[in-house]
Parts: C-alpha cells; structure tokens; sequence
C-alpha cells in the first residue's frame, strides 16, 4: 500500500495532517482549535471536512458574545 498523506486546509490555513491507514484516514491536528480530532479515524477524508466545520461551527457558537434581550 502507498503511503498517503496530505495536509489538511481549513479557512485558508493548515489545521492538520490526514494520513492514509487501514480503514481510512488518521487526523493530525497542528491547530488547537481541533484539538479534540487529533487522533481519530475517519473512514473518508470527506469526513474530515464535516468534522471540522461541525467543530468549529459548535466553537462559534459557543465563544460567540452573549446579546442581551434588553437592549437599552
């Protein structure tokens, strides 16, 4: 088997590496922001992709200024 590996783009900037292994793809994280990713298989790349904009978008989220129902 030939080994595969590519870096993993996220936002225009690197966020990791994803090397080819049995049963698919091994996820390095080189951007703390998908720390908790670092280490996991992933049967398709194109599952690293969803991963990581399910996790950034939940980091958003929850990150994002809290708006008051009371503008005043």
């Amino acid at each position: 088997m030939t080994n595969q590996r590519f870096s993993v783009e996220f936002d225009r900037r690197t966020v990791g590496i994803a090397v080819r292994v049995p049963g698919g793809f091994m996820f390095y994280a080189s951007d703390k922001r998908f720390d908790e990713m670092d280490g996991r298989l992933f049967r398709r790349a194109r599952a690293i992709e969803r991963e990581l904009k399910t996790v950034d978008q939940k980091k958003w989220k929850h990150n994002r200024p809290q708006r008051s129902a009371f503008a005043g």
